[in-house]
């Protein structure tokens, strides 16, 4: 594995850093190395960046950072030329014209990206400040914006690139500090750094982690620095003996093709496994660790014999992961010894096969050191391991078309990205509009949405986002969504979400114009009665309903008759429920033979039974009964939110109903359907209930700015009948609902 080990401050001039520029690449590249350099000095200057630090240096030393990683020509020359748009407004342009469309489609990449890093760096700094965010909403956040950063891309190399940047910022904060040193560091762990894991660029990865925890604790840091009492080199030497020993007797025991590497752990690593296990440092035994792969299952266990006879087994530190993976299917032996200078050694022993799991499968390395089983869905976990992958492939691949096209097919193109004017990043599927990114903030932006601007800029509300946008809504003060929102031929709406929500919002609607038509009905009667003071809550109570808003509804949908409200109103007998009294039509030839169409009684022989009116049941409709005044069992679905009403004031008049075997005939129930009013509609619907063989005893239909609202009482055979004919209506044109009434 490589390690970066170049710096700015480590070159002692123009000529050696074009040098150490030049690594590895060809005489013709080395040139556009040089012109590009002399190129980006021209423009760059003395100029800075917010950081404080000269952009020429940060250039050069972004640049030496990817020399370090083994990166292409291009992408060296997109680190030196990385700032030349912000400077010139033809950038892009002049640099594909002197260096290629490659490095210039890299430049403007990273670019893109800088134009996102305050917005996340200024969500980052003030949720932590302010504290306006749960940790779980923060996490959540974050790895919206990780996914993001992914997605904005078309070139992975691109993403590199930024890491490389990042890390060229904390390095200049150790020489030149700076107020905005912690915040930067906070979204560097929080983003930047989980970023690189994931990616497998250890080397990037432990660096960013390490600078950035040196600025957010810098006790803790100097602590743990003590600690180790010894220098990094010292560290490194003391690995890299382990390392020969164990190759030696490795190869005495006739074990061939073993890989055997290791490093010295990390500061921030070092600390994270004192935090999240309660110990001191002297209990952290992986402060230097081995990782052995060999061949077969067979060598793991000979290489764990050789370990234990050379060193000393740490008691109760060995873990065999072969014989007894892990959940998610890792496998691996683990080991900590101790050697006789009296420091210890961890050691994890693996397959090959094992090692390609752990590294790039369910048990990815990342998903362990982040600690959430659910950062990620399954399809995401796959395009990572892809993009890994293309890491492991970089020293193959010398054609660079080649890894835009292998990255292409990793694409995070199932999701976008948008942030909201304040920062915060909202996901949505491809195809969303501003509507649907309105209701995913909140319901109450979407129904008083009524234009939107899209990075400034006002657009139609049918326009498709795209990641990296910042969306911002503008809304009216009241007021709900247009109809025209529901009508798939104007693409408003891509989400189910949002198209849900539209939804609910006119059927509330139809119920509060429910609720004033009932109630005006109710009134008029009353005034007509002479009974104008009559207490509405009291008279819904008397009629089995919880409130008077029921009553209202009942008696708009004509659930309660006339002559129901006059009974209770004078306090004559009548039934105390008015939905099971109800007279329909459909009704009046079945009140008497309800039993002959199968209805069971429980206990109970030759009891008279009736369908209620406010619910209307069928076959095969749970169902339960209602002992009414005189009138027998009214028989209710079990969901009947009038029922429930009358179950909670008269419990012990309850009784237990069922259908019975005999269930032929007709049952009566509500149609409601709602539309886009237009000529033909009703034939249209009409047609499809004819053509299902059903027979419509009333019609009720409303047109009202350019929407229909239409009620049908039919008769049916079975509820099975019913969902067919409800499903062949939602097809009619310009139907945007079509649903059974009476719950």
């Amino acid at each position: 594995m490589v390690s970066v080990v170049h710096s700015v401050a480590a070159q002692s001039g123009f000529e050696h850093s074009l040098q150490t520029l030049s690594e590895g690449l060809s005489a013709e590249e080395t040139e556009k190395i040089r012109a590009a350099a002399e190129f980006a000095q021209s423009i760059y200057g003395e100029r800075k960046l917010g950081s404080g630090e000269g952009v020429w240096h940060h250039a050069l030393g972004m640049a030496i950072i990817l020399v370090g990683l083994k990166l292409d020509a291009d992408c060296r020359l997109a680190a030196l030329l990385f700032a030349v748009p912000t400077y010139d407004e033809q950038g892009i342009a002049h640099i594909e014209e002197r260096f290629g469309a490659a490095a210039a489609q890299l430049v403007g990449g990273i670019s893109r990206l800088n134009h996102l890093r305050p917005i996340t760096h200024g969500f980052v700094a003030h949720s932590v400040e302010s504290g306006e965010n749960t940790p779980v909403e923060m996490k959540a956040q974050i790895e919206i914006l990780r996914k993001m950063l992914l997605a904005m891309v078309e070139d992975i190399r691109v993403v590199l690139l930024r890491l490389a940047s990042r890390t060229q910022t904390l390095r200049h904060y150790t020489v030149e500090p700076d107020e905005l040193q912690a915040h930067v560091a906070r979204e560097t762990l929080d983003l930047y750094s989980p970023l690189a894991n994931r990616l497998g660029v250890w080397e990037l990865k432990w660096e960013l982690e390490d600078l950035s925890f040196r600025f957010l604790h810098p006790d803790i840091y100097k602590t743990i620095a003590k600690q180790l009492d010894e220098k990094r080199a010292e560290r490194e030497q003391f690995i890299a003996d382990a390392v020969d020993r164990l190759k030696r007797e490795v190869a005495a025991a006739g074990i061939k093709d073993a890989e055997i590497y290791g490093r010295p752990k990390h500061i921030y690593s070092i600390w994270n496994k004192m935090r999240k296990k309660d110990i001191d440092f002297s209990s952290v035994h992986d402060v230097r660790a081995l990782r052995v792969i060999v061949a077969d299952v067979k060598d793991c266990y000979t290489v764990l014999g050789l370990i234990h006879n050379i060193w000393s087994p740490i008691s109760k530190e060995f873990d065999d992961y072969i014989s007894n993976p892990k959940g998610n299917q890792y496998r691996s032996l683990h080991t900590a010894v101790s050697c006789p200078d009296g420091r210890s050694l961890e050691v994890q022993i693996r397959t090959r096969e094992m090692h390609k799991h752990a590294e790039l499968g369910i048990a990815a390395h990342w998903r362990y050191k982040e600690g959430g089983k659910n950062a990620a869905d399954g399809n995401y976990d796959e395009k990572i391991a892809w993009l890994r992958q293309l890491l492991t492939w970089k020293d193959e691949v010398s054609d660079s078309s080649d890894w835009v096209k292998h990255y292409k097919e990793a694409a995070l193109d199932e999701t976008i990205y948008v942030m909201t004017p304040q920062g915060r990043v909202v996901d949505l599927p491809r195809g969303s509009t501003p509507i649907d990114f309105a209701y995913r903030v909140h319901t109450d932006l979407g129904h008083r949405c009524r234009g939107a601007k899209v990075d400034g800029a006002l657009v139609t509300l049918n326009t498709q986002l795209e990641t990296g946008q910042r969306v911002d809504i503008v809304v009216a003060k009241q007021g709900g969504p247009s109809r025209d929102w529901l009508n798939p031929s104007l693409a408003y709406l891509f989400t189910h979400r949002a198209r849900a929500k539209v939804r609910q919002w006119f059927a509330s609607l139809a119920l509060e114009q429910s609720v004033a038509d009932g109630r005006s009905i109710v009134s008029r009667e009353l005034q007509r009665m002479g009974e104008s003071g009559t207490k509405l809550d009291e008279l819904a109570a008397k009629l089995g309903f919880a409130k008077s808003e029921d009553l209202f509804i009942a008696v708009a949908r004509a659930e309660l008759n006339v002559r129901q409200l006059q009974t209770a109103v004078r306090g004559t007998d009548a039934p105390a429920e008015a939905p099971a009294a109800a007279e329909l039509p459909v009704r009046k030839h079945q009140a008497s033979d309800e039993a002959e169409k199968g209805i069971l009684i429980v206990g109970v022989d030759k009891l008279l039974t009736q369908l209620a009116g406010c619910c209307k049941p069928a076959p095969p409709d749970p169902i339960i009964g209602f002992v009414t005044r005189g009138k027998g069992v009214s028989i209710h679905r079990l969901d009947c939110s009038n029922f429930s009403n009358m179950e909670a004031m008269n419990p012990e008049r309850v009784i237990e109903t069922e259908w019975g075997g005999q269930t032929e005939g007709v049952f009566a129930v509500d149609i409601v359907v709602d539309a886009h009013d237009r000529q033909g509609l009703l034939r249209d619907v009409s047609e499809v209930l004819t053509r299902e063989k059903i027979n419509v005893i009333a019609v009720n239909t409303q047109s009202k700015q350019g929407t229909a609202h239409m009620n049908f009482t039919a008769e049916i055979n079975n509820v099975s009948q019913l969902q067919r004919t409800l499903a062949l209506l939602h097809e009619v044109e310009g139907v945007v609902g079509a649903r059974r009434a009476g719950r």
